[in-house]
């Protein structure tokens, strides 16, 4: 099962550090989302990343960059979207999952639980919906669910036929605060695990 992670909104101190550091312990995907961005921010912040991890990031803005470091690909969302080849996309809808499959890489679908990053950002689907999604294969191992993953319900996400979950809060926790890496890397650890259990 695919461990995808995704960026806090906003820059931090060392924050190339962390992802390198991120990408060391075994994170095979990194989608790169600061939606309030420059491209020259943007840009600076790679330039820090060691570059053997390039083809582990995933943009969600200023796309060019993509190209110019060798990126992974890029991500399709409501400020930007287009089709293109070696994307993804955000659906919030099962028929936005059906309709993106057929053009992206994978997708996220959310949410499936109640965000833990969103405040007031609730499920979205109920769980008879979600496996007889997967029962007409709208959901398959190219769709990651998002929104309130944690540790003890990715086996739940598993069970229903999701081909990996992407985290945001789970991760991240309150890292802004206590910049503690080590607890960090312990909160991707722990969902490391769980998704290496059904991979």
């Amino acid at each position: 099962m695919r461990l995808i992670a995704i960026t806090m909104e906003h820059f931090f101190d060392s924050e190339a550090d962390v992802i390198d550091r991120l990408f060391d312990s075994g994170l095979e995907t990194l989608h790169l989302r600061k939606p309030a961005s420059t491209s020259e921010e943007t840009a600076e912040l790679i330039e820090k990343i060691d570059p053997q991890n390039y083809p582990k990031i995933v943009l969600h803005d200023h796309y060019e960059l993509a190209g110019k470091y060798g990126l992974k690909g890029i991500h399709l969302n409501s400020r930007n979207m287009r089709e293109n080849h070696r994307c993804t996309a955000s659906c919030h809808t099962l028929a936005e999952v059906a309709a993106a499959l057929s053009y992206c890489d994978y997708v996220f679908l959310s949410p499936i639980f109640d965000s833990i990053s969103k405040a007031g950002y609730k499920q979205g689907f109920d769980m008879e919906t979600l496996r007889k999604a997967a029962s007409e294969n709208i959901i398959n191992e190219r769709v990651i669910a998002l929104g309130g993953i944690r540790p003890d319900n990715i086996s739940l996400v598993h069970s229903i036929g999701f081909g990996g979950v992407a985290v945001i809060g789970s991760l991240w926790g309150d890292y802004a605060q206590d910049n503690d890496l080590e607890k960090l890397l312990e909160r991707f650890y722990k969902l490391k695990k769980w998704t290496d259990c059904y991979s």
